[in-house]
């Protein structure tokens, strides 16, 4: 089930830094960046597994800062569980290691991958900012050109919160109910 995430515009959270660690989950945040451009999810052969459009997300964040003077890294682990929200120890060991090199991590994942940076570096001076904002869970058809190319055409984002609402069809008639949190 993929978090569809929408970035958010973190310049104003960021100028007071001198040095920025871009954490990202390999899942849920290349591919929500890569339908929202309309463009290719994975181009192994091209790419392996980065996302080209979400990579260049990630380099539009960077250049501003370095124009400023301000020192910034990239971290994501791919295996060998690659989604932030479930990292386990040794990856958050990890992750701690090396964002102690840095006065802020830009977390851009859902808000579960921000709760695991908020608490492994809960003992730290790190700053942790969510750059993405979730919209909800997103419904796509996995699409696989030759050779080895997979693109995701979006159907819906399936709204969370409050709000949200689930429809079904029963008994020829639409139901609209109450979705469990």
């Amino acid at each position: 089930m993929p978090v569809h995430l929408e970035p958010r515009d973190v310049s104003s959270d960021l100028q007071n830094f001198n040095s920025v660690l871009i954490v990202s989950c390999p899942v849920c945040a290349p591919m929500s960046v890569a339908m929202q451009q309309n463009s290719s999810f994975i181009e192994f052969f091209k790419r392996g597994l980065k996302t080209k459009a979400f990579e260049d997300y990630i380099q539009s964040i960077r250049e501003p800062l370095e124009k400023r003077g301000v020192r910034t890294g990239a971290y994501a682990i791919h295996t060998p569980t690659p989604m932030m929200c479930i990292w386990t120890k040794w990856q958050r060991n990890r992750l701690l290691k090396r964002a102690r090199n840095y006065e802020a991590v830009l977390v851009l994942g859902c808000d579960s991958a921000a709760y695991t940076a908020l608490e492994v570096l809960k003992n730290t001076d790190c700053q942790v900012i969510q750059g993405m904002e979730m919209l909800g869970t997103a419904n796509a058809t996995l699409k696989a050109r030759f050779p080895l190319t997979f693109e995701l055409d979006m159907h819906c984002v399936l709204e969370s919160g409050a709000e949200r609402r689930q429809k079904a069809t029963l008994g020829g008639r639409e139901h609209i109910g109450p979705m469990a949190p």
